[in-house]
């Protein structure tokens, strides 16, 4: 088996830069939901020591003082982005997981060995010149070995440049480059497995791959025996050519501002179930319930705490907005208290399975499903922009939406926002 690993580096910076070439080179941060917490760093304020998921208002001073940017989410944009980096990628073989937003897996079997180094280089060139996303190719012959060989060409190690190929490398020199890579780089060693496995002695990479598999097992885990056998070059995990669809389907998001009125409430929720249906429609899977939930601030302690959800079954399995809607205004009714400031709220979809088995429901009396008006909504909305066409629960003015005042525009999917060359 060989697999590669392409990576687009800086994903969310790279995508604002795209569209602002004069950002390049500036340290610029990309901020979560509410303009809270860093989600993205370019290399020059990683460069700074600044970590993920570190609160914007923290970062004030050293913003100020290195003339840090930064930018709301756009998550409409980065989607999109990715959905134009995969598609060229694509290309390259019929065997694609995309594994995340930024990566994904490619299969190359078939593939001559000395080829498979010009090919990334070619991916590289490609994506930058049709894209405009700088990524990085990892190959090798198991994902876990593409993951660390990716993780090389981000670093330049082993005299990658920007394209690492593990099969181009002898067993020793593999041996001693394995040996100054700490062990939390390997994909799914995380800082918890990392600290045990400290205790037992193992802290590299070649400590873990020359590890006893049996011993991995009995001691941590299977997960973790696979991932030994995976270092030393056994594929255990193949390619999944179709991601699997969700078990659940959740949308939740923290208010811009507090809220107090069940109305506004009301019209959260219906936003939140929108958006849900919406993904549910497109797995086409049907819930069997509706998780809706809120709560206040658990970090100011000076107002009174007050959180609550409640599971509301549904007499038929439906993946209708408006029905799944009324579920939800049932349950935030059931579970509003008035007299609290709420800072959050959040649905979740439950009990999926596909449409194809739908089981009835012999005494029940269910308004008929509406599969062309669904249709149509996910249609125009995907055509003109997300809101489009929307049910009147959802509301109009939204004060409680979620604050994204350094947003850029939706360049790639609203003609409004198109960029403009004068």
């Amino acid at each position: 088996m060989t697999f590669a690993l392409v990576d687009g580096n800086n994903f969310y910076v790279s995508c604002e830069q795209v569209f602002n070439p004069s950002l390049e080179g500036r340290p610029m941060v990309v901020l979560s939901n509410n303009d809270g917490c860093v989600v993205a760093r370019s290399a020059e304020v990683k460069a700074l020591g600044v970590k993920m998921g570190v609160p914007w208002f923290q970062l004030k001073e050293l913003a100020v003082r290195h003339n840090i940017l930064a930018l709301s989410s756009n998550y409409t944009l980065y989607a999109d982005m990715s959905n134009r980096m995969m598609g060229v990628l694509g290309s390259y073989s019929p065997e694609q997981e995309i594994y995340s937003i930024d990566e994904c897996f490619l299969g190359l079997d078939g593939f001559a060995p000395d080829s498979l180094r010009g090919m990334g280089q070619r991916m590289r060139r490609q994506v930058r010149q049709w894209v405009g996303i700088p990524v990085c190719v990892g190959i090798a012959a198991t994902k876990t070995l593409t993951k660390l060989a990716n993780h090389c060409a981000k670093k330049n190690l082993a005299g990658a440049d920007g394209v690492c190929d593990f099969g181009q490398i002898s067993a020793d020199e593999l041996t001693a480059l394995f040996d100054r890579i700490q062990v939390n780089e390997v994909w799914g060693v995380g800082r918890r497995l990392t600290e045990r496995l400290a205790v037992m002695g193992i802290t590299t990479v070649r400590a873990l791959r020359d590890a006893d598999p049996a011993l991995m097992r009995r001691e941590v885990s299977v997960v973790l025996e696979r991932t030994v056998r995976e270092l030393r070059g056994v594929s255990c995990l193949a390619l999944e050519d179709l991601a699997p669809n969700k078990q659940q389907i959740m949308s939740s998001r923290s208010f811009g501002e507090y809220v107090y009125e069940l109305t506004d409430l009301e019209q959260a929720v219906s936003t939140y179930i929108a958006r849900a249906a919406e993904k549910l429609r497109r797995q086409r899977s049907l819930a069997n319930a509706v998780q809706v939930y809120i709560r206040t601030n658990p970090f100011s302690e000076r107002q009174p705490q007050y959180q609550r959800g409640i599971t509301v079954p549904l007499t038929q399995a439906t993946n209708d907005t408006i029905r799944l809607t009324r579920a939800a205004l049932w349950g935030i009714k059931h579970i509003y208290r008035p007299g609290f400031a709420y800072q959050k709220a959040g649905v979740m979809l439950m009990d999926l399975h596909s449409e194809d088995q739908v089981q009835g429901v012999l005494f029940a009396t269910v308004a008929p499903a509406r599969p062309a008006l669904m249709d149509v909504i996910d249609r125009a909305n995907a055509r003109w922009g997300g809101g489009t066409l929307k049910l009147a629960a959802e509301g109009v003015k939204k004060p409680w939406q979620m604050k994204r005042e350094r947003k850029t525009p939706s360049y790639t999917t609203r003609w409004d926002e198109l960029p403009r060359v004068t």
